[in-house]
Order: C-alpha cells, then structure tokens, then sequence
C-alpha cells in the first residue's frame, strides 16, 4: 500500500486528505502551526499552546467515527463568552492540559476518532511568521500578511519564520523517508505550504527522500498572496523562498467554473489559476511533470478540489514509477 505524507495547512490539507483516504490508510499528514488568526489564535494567545484549528480539520478529514461525533467536534458556539470559538479546539486544548506535549494530545484525540493513518504538527515551538513587503515594510503573524499586502497594494517579497531554527519531531523526518508519495498542497502558498518548507529539517527529508513529490496548486487566486499568479509561478515562489530542491509533478486544475461562481470570486479580487505556456516551457525545461485534468469541485458555492479524482490520478502515476522499478 503506497505510503503518503501530505505537508499543509488550513482548508486545503483537510480536502485533500479526504481523497487520499481512499487510495492509502497508509497517510501521514503534517500540519502547520503558524496559525494566528480565530479561535485558534484566541487558545495560542490565553493558553501559550500550537493553534489546533488545522489540526482539527485534518482528525476530521482521516475520521472514522460516527457522524454526530464528528458535527460535535466541528460545533461552533454562537452565543456567550464562547461565541465563535469551535468545541473541537477546546477538546484539544482539554486533551493537551493532561498530556505531556502537543504531539501525545494529538495522537489520543486521533484514537478517540479512529483516524486513518496520522497526524502531527510540523513543529512544537511556538512559531511565528514574518513577511517583508516591498517597500521593506515587516509584517509578523500570518494573519496579518495578506491584510497588510491588500492594505498597503504591495507584494511579499521575502517570508521567514522565528525561530529560524525551529525543529520537528523525530516521527515526522522518520515519515517523510519512508514516504512513496509525498503531497504539497493546495493550500494557501505563503501562510500554509512554505511555512512548512521553511523548517531545515523537513526540507531537509523531503529533499533527501526517494520518494514521487506532488505539488497541487490552487484552483482560485487568493487576495493578499496569490494575486494573479500562474500555477507554474506558484511553484517558482515556492523554490524561491525554501531550500526545497525538487518537486517531481505539478498538479494543476484546467476546468472552467461557471459564470456566475467566477464573478463570485472576482468580486472579491481573486481569478482562476491558469497554467501558461511559459509555465509548461519551464516545466519541461527542469523536468517536472504536469498533470492537468478538471479537478473542480463545487460545494456551496464555492470552488473546491475533486480530492477523489486527483488522488485517483497521483496513485495512477506512483503505480507507473512501481512499475518501472
């Protein structure tokens, strides 16, 4: 069974972790924890612990419990003093209060939830984001980064972490060599996917590793970070700003949303991602491969990755490179 590690964050990782739920239980996700912003900034700010929103979102994606368990755990309270703020991230907080670290909470939260395969956080320190912006304004705390860049109508010049030599677990570089398939993405690029690249260690693994590296670019633009980006300048910004060497495939989306769903997004100052011909020459120029299907997915509105499709597809190439070996 193909052994997958998927690095990410917020409602991108959690989305596509249900699809690779189909092909593997053989999964390791690997969550970011830069997350500053709602419920989970409240708890990192009162209870000096890792944010446990992304974390949340990735249990329930793995999930193999009953489904009133699940709405429990995804509950938002809307009255009161804990107006806003999710009855799962206050089940992790209760959980870390009686374990000896982030990590050991996560794992008993995941057996409570029966989980297919794991899920760690990237690190355990208590990490922050920085962004220069041209013009040489510093932007700290991830929430603040796509604000201040939509404030200010400038772009992200160069994003870091501190403390620059924060660590990740034994457990999570272990995962990470075994791996068949290791997943970057979708996800939001400059406050999900790099943060992870940004820490030695896990770069460190993956460029070490043998095994087939996906990048999944995301279907929409995203205001305050993505703005008017290709799929393929997604990917350069990701070597620009990590020492990440290598990513094997890119998986990016070709379908068309409807009318009414796009003006929808750009509304609210964000575009389909495309894939240009420029994006193809560099591609082929540094050999990575393109995999380009309909990957759309509408649900409420709003567009989504078919994680079951792309999962199919990414199994359908680890199977090729099985094969040849």
């Amino acid at each position: 069974m193909v052994n997958i590690v998927a690095l990410g964050g917020g409602t991108g990782l959690s989305i596509i972790l249900r699809g690779l739920k189909e092909i593997s239980s053989n999964i390791t996700a690997v969550v970011t924890v830069a997350d500053d912003g709602g419920g989970s900034g409240v708890l990192r700010e009162d209870l000096g612990m890792l944010p446990p929103g992304d974390v949340r979102n990735c249990i329930l994606a793995l999930a193999n419990k009953e489904p009133i368990l699940q709405d429990l755990f995804q509950y938002r309270f809307e009255e009161g003093r804990l107006k806003g703020q999710n009855f799962g991230n206050l089940m992790i907080a209760a959980m870390v209060g009686i374990s000896d670290s982030f990590e050991m909470a996560i794992r008993k939260i995941s057996d409570i939830f029966a989980i297919t395969g794991e899920v760690f956080p990237v690190s355990e320190e208590d990490l922050t984001l920085f962004a220069e912006l041209a013009g040489g304004t510093i932007v700290a705390g991830e929430s603040n980064i796509p604000y201040e860049v939509i404030k200010r109508k400038s772009k992200i010049e160069r994003i870091w972490i501190e403390p620059t030599d924060a660590r990740t677990s034994r457990q999570v570089v272990d995962r990470i060599k075994k791996a068949d398939m290791i997943v970057l993405g979708p996800g939001s690029l400059y406050t999900s996917i790099i943060p992870n690249l940004l820490i030695h260690q896990v770069v460190d693994a993956i460029n070490e590793s043998d095994a087939s590296i996906f990048y999944i670019s995301n279907i929409m633009t995203q205001p305050g970070e993505t703005d008017g980006l290709s799929a393929g300048e997604h990917l350069k910004l990701i070597f620009s700003h990590t020492r990440l060497n290598r990513v094997d495939y890119l998986v990016a989306n070709k379908g068309i949303a409807s009318d009414d769903i796009v003006s929808r997004y750009v509304n609210e100052s964000a575009e389909m991602v495309k894939i240009t011909d420029e994006d193809k020459r560099y591609l082929m120029e540094n050999g990575i491969g393109l995999i380009e299907d309909d990957f759309i997915d509408v649900k409420k509105g709003y567009v989504r990755h078919n994680a079951s499709v792309i999962s199919k597809e990414l199994l359908a190439y680890i199977e090729k490179v099985y094969d040849r070996g």
